[in-house]
């Protein structure tokens, strides 16, 4: 334990913190009204603003944001300011289709993103491909977040949790209260996670903002030592910005696990309030993350990408023999964690409805609710057994794969979002779109080309192009109608 950042007492809270998330799976299952794939996957469609707020943010605020952008920003400087504009487009995505959505969703009972598809196409194989993209998207979520819980329990805990040990320990305890409770149990450990990541920042922003001084008190040593810290970003940087914020509000705001949350809403009322507040959070989240690495930066100069990506961390230690530190240095870690636990619980929930509503139930029309659920269930701990195996056993190299996320999901958003606004659009125009687009995406990662020309990501040249193509055809289409 002597390179541990948590001491035994601390270990020994997170460790129980993390166990006690499978009693909420048990409180999940005894909530529970009926073996339905409704109940189990949607709760009920019946969350209000305090839940349905908090399992939307601690979902949204991975483990990335907490311990990622403050890298970022010691690493890039002060124009990853952008980042809060990051998380603000993301919301601007949910309302550009979120409140036409949610009715049609309550009317015909949509569990999943392939309902509303095949509901509004009448297409399978438009169907099918939404569905394969958000289940590759969802599995490479939870590989990246399985392998950095597995990194950070190993290094908090000085090695005594090592790195497949806390793998495969932290996709047990996920797995098993889901498996419980469904999207309640999700949906609770989501909020308790929320409200642990929320004041988890504020608490770090005040200790820090106390013990190093001011951001204005901290600027002048930083100025002298990183000029280059506050140049003005580059034609190319903003040109990457701009690229970056559109792969964001049309990739992150269809991830299959967002909708399935929007379908989980009591009323419209409450989705809309929810997702008011969630315009708020980045500010509360994102920029004091932001302020911190800022601070950091100027107290501990030369880190390198690695060390820089735990600046918190570091602050943090050097602290420890304040009073009070060594419980700030353990909420944090478990905020970090938590922020982890509730990207990979929500994606494999999102996952395993995709595999059973709209794969399974197929070829099964005849299937029962609760044959449907049981499916459902032993589906998760199959994948949830696949993604641990890959997380421990594949090498870090193949890990670039995990950046096409985005670019492919960005792909499906026509089909999502102008559906919704546009009655007479066809599937033909649309299907034919989403393969222009993510033949272009995929010819421009994969080929020996360069993968951002222009400096603008494959992802957006795929999006440009599939746009294009479902307004040419479905204006050829009405012409000849």
């Amino acid at each position: 334990m002597n390179n541990a950042l948590l001491g035994e007492t601390g270990t020994a809270v997170l460790l129980g913190y993390l166990a006690s998330m499978i009693l909420v799976g048990v409180a999940g299952k005894f909530a529970s009204r009926e073996a339905s794939m409704r109940d189990f996957y949607l709760g009920g469609a019946g969350f209000g603003v305090g839940i349905l707020f908090l399992t939307m943010y601690a979902t949204q605020y991975s483990g990335n944001s907490l311990i990622g952008f403050a890298g970022s920003t010691y690493r890039s400087g002060w124009y990853f300011l952008v980042s809060v504009t990051f998380m603000i487009v993301i919301v601007g995505g949910y309302l550009l289709y979120a409140p036409r959505l949610y009715p049609l969703a309550r009317e015909h009972g949509f569990i999943t993103v392939g309902d509303y598809i095949h509901h509004r196409y009448g297409r399978d194989a438009l169907t099918y491909i939404v569905v394969g993209i958000g289940i590759f998207a969802l599995s490479n979520y939870m590989l990246t977040n399985l392998k950095a819980i597995g990194y950070i329990l190993e290094s908090v805990t000085g090695g005594s949790v090592g790195f497949t040990e806390g793998i495969i320990a932290m996709a047990f305890i996920m797995v098993l209260y889901e498996t419980l409770g469904g999207m309640r149990s999700v949906a609770w450990t989501d909020a308790i996670q929320g409200v642990l990541l929320f004041a988890g920042v504020l608490i770090i922003f005040t200790v820090v903002w106390l013990h190093y001084g001011s951001l204005e008190a901290n600027l002048p040593a930083l100025a002298a030592l990183r000029p280059e810290f506050f140049a003005d970003p580059s034609g190319e940087q903003q040109i990457k910005w701009a690229s970056v914020l559109i792969l964001i509000m049309f990739g992150i705001a269809v991830y299959p696990q967002a909708i399935q949350r929007i379908y989980a809403a009591r009323n419209e009322r409450t989705l809309r309030r929810s997702l008011q507040l969630m315009l708020v959070m980045p500010f509360l989240t994102t920029l004091p993350l932001i302020v911190i690495a800022v601070i950091g930066a100027a107290r501990f100069p030369g880190l390198g990408a690695i060390e820089s990506e735990q600046i918190v961390l570091l602050m943090l230690k050097e602290l420890g023999n304040i009073s009070g530190m060594p419980l700030v240095l353990t909420l944090f870690v478990a905020a970090a964690v938590a922020a982890i636990m509730s990207t990979v619980d929500s994606a494999l929930l999102a996952i395993a409805s995709l595999f059973t509503q709209d794969l399974y139930r197929r070829r099964r029309p005849g299937a029962s609710q609760r044959e449907l659920t049981y499916v459902g269930k032993l589906f998760s701990w199959g994948m949830m057994a696949l993604m641990v195996y890959l997380a421990v056993s594949l090498p870090s190299t193949i890990w670039w794969l995990i950046q096409i996320k985005l670019e492919l999901l960005c792909q499906t958003a026509p089909a999502i979002m102008l559906g919704v606004w546009f009655k007479r659009l066809g599937a033909t125009a649309v299907l034919a779109g989403l393969l222009a687009g993510v033949a272009l995406t995929l010819l421009l990662l994969l080929a020996p080309l360069p993968a951002k020309p222009l400096g603008i990501h494959a992802g957006v040249w795929g999006l440009t192009l599939n746009v294009t193509v479902v307004f040419l055809l479905h204006r050829r289409q009405t012409r000849c109608s």
